[in-house]
């Protein structure tokens, strides 16, 4: 396994103290080795800090868009898409169980040009992209790696 790079030669505490590469027994398990329960990244989060991401999403993929590129702005490095109950449950925006819950709790993605427009002006090689749903999910990705492709972002990049 490659070795990953270090954002800095040696850290320290806010007192000054120095902070060890890793803490444990010896012989123990490390970071970046099977079985990852110490993490899959070999330096941790001294190489890469974590994702910062919010839970967002909400009304239309323009309007969510919009948020998006708000919080990229503000220091977000990944983003949390919030779906609709209709997206999650697979209806049409305008199927008449939807009535009252397109937009509510979440963004309204029902199409592939939905989804074009989420993630308009959003480089998809960059941010990290997380969507917690459900019974949806296969045909949300299939959107999202069209997109991505669009952009000229490899499915193999997506993070």
């Amino acid at each position: 396994m490659a070795k990953e790079k270090e954002r800095r030669r040696e850290f320290q505490t806010l007192s000054g103290l120095p902070i060890q590469r890793l803490y444990g027994p010896e012989g123990g398990e490390v970071p970046g080795a099977y079985p990852y329960t110490r993490g899959v990244h070999e330096t941790m989060y001294r190489g890469r800090l974590w994702t910062m991401r919010q839970y967002a999403g909400f009304g239309s993929a323009r309007e969510t868009n919009e948020r998006y590129k708000l919080l990229l702005e503000r220091g977000s490095s990944g983003l949390s898409v919030a779906f609709d109950l209709p997206t999650q449950m697979g209806r049409d925006p305008d199927h008449g169980l939807s009535k009252g819950e397109v937009g509510k709790v979440g963004v309204s993605i029902a199409t592939v040009d939905d989804m074009r427009v989420l993630f308009d002006g959003i480089p998809l090689q960059d941010v990290s992209v997380s969507m917690t749903i459900n019974s949806t999910a296969a045909i949300l990705l299939a959107f999202l790696l069209v997109v991505a492709e669009e952009q000229g972002v490899p499915a193999t990049s997506l993070r």
